[in-house]
């Protein structure tokens, strides 16, 4: 009789997980850090060698003011440059004052730092270069972003950090990727704590304009706490908050929207920690081919593989009827899931 009732147990399962992956694109469909039609020509372009439509991209959005846009682009050109950079060494050498390749050359330079052992001293040597993006379009938020980056690993006190974080605000309040560099900062991990992460993250996102990915900052906060080991518990109701705010600005966009694809990616991997196995399978349907390397890459070197790994992992448990929503466990698991997920230190 027990063999029986596993068995039958199992073709249910097997039965509504075929039914739960209706409407998932198949795992070959699925493309990771895809970039969007405006950076796309600027990539392949790039890959020749040519820098002018990488150059045209980001000189549209500062004269447009698209910050965030700005940002995003200026953060995929650099690490597209980390393995193939005669294009920007072209594009640095006939137009060396260009704000725009003194953006994607200040961004580079800082990932570069992050990569070295001897960080804080190569962080500090690039203060230069990141001063002189600043001074290429004293509106763009951007450069700030970057020096506030800088500032995390550079170890730049608080004092020096709320000088930067002021002039980066006085540019752009609500712009995204500086709230995220902030709140790394203040993450238990660098120079701050669990409660600061929280205490900073809700009030940026109750003041977030509508639409604005600022108002998922908490889940970035729930994510800081759930793979940085350490320091004073945070209650589930406040990890949960989070997460259903998140939920809420998920579902302000389209299906398969690549704008907020990161924040998606970052809400199924807090979901599933917190074991809320229905809410993350409704995160991957909406996720669909669009998958972000953060926060995979955190967990493996494959992120693409592990996204795939756990998606089919969200789905049989929904299937089984674990967790349903608003029922989860109380008690936040604090260590990795099954193998997929580890914690990180960064």
């Amino acid at each position: 009789m027990a063999l029986l009732s596993a068995l039958l147990r199992t073709t249910r399962t097997a039965r509504h997980t075929s039914r739960l992956a209706a409407g998932l694109p198949a795992d070959e469909e699925v493309l990771l850090d895809a970039p969007d039609h405006r950076l796309a020509p600027a990539l392949v372009a790039a890959a020749r060698g040519e820098y002018a439509p990488a150059a045209e991209l980001l000189a549209a959005t500062r004269a447009s003011a698209e910050w965030e846009d700005r940002d995003r682009y200026a953060v995929r050109l650099a690490a597209f440059a980390r393995s193939r950079d005669t294009w920007l060494g072209r594009w640095r050498a006939e137009a060396p004052n260009d704000p725009d390749v003194l953006l994607v050359g200040a961004e580079l330079a800082v990932r570069r730092g992050w990569e070295s052992p001897a960080r804080v001293e190569l962080l500090r040597e690039v203060t230069p270069l990141i001063m002189s993006a600043a001074e290429g379009d004293p509106r763009d938020p951007v450069p700030w972003r970057i020096a506030l980056d800088h500032a995390r690993g550079s170890a730049v006190g608080h004092t020096g950090f709320e000088r930067l974080w002021a002039q980066a605000v006085r540019r752009s309040p609500h712009h995204y990727g500086c709230h995220v560099a902030a709140l790394r900062y203040l993450s238990a991990a660098w120079h701050g704590s669990h409660g600061e992460c929280f205490d900073f993250a809700e009030p940026a996102a109750q003041d977030a304009l509508p639409g604005s990915l600022v108002q998922a900052l908490p889940v970035r906060a729930a994510f800081a706490y759930l793979t940085e080991g350490g320091g004073p518990e945070v209650p589930r109701e406040r990890l949960d908050s989070a997460a259903d705010l998140a939920i809420s600005v998920s579902a302000a966009y389209a299906a398969a929207d690549p704008w907020p694809a990161e924040v998606r990616n970052l809400l199924a991997y807090v979901l599933v920690r917190l074991e809320r196995w229905q809410d993350a399978l409704e995160q991957v349907r909406l996720i669909g081919p669009y998958v972000t390397s953060f926060p995979w890459a955190e967990a493996s070197d494959d992120p693409l593989g592990r996204y795939l790994e756990l998606r089919d992992e969200v789905r049989v448990r929904a299937a089984s009827g674990l967790s349903p929503r608003g029922r989860g466990p109380r008690r936040v698991p604090r260590i990795g899931y099954g193998g997929l997920l580890r914690s990180v230190d960064h």
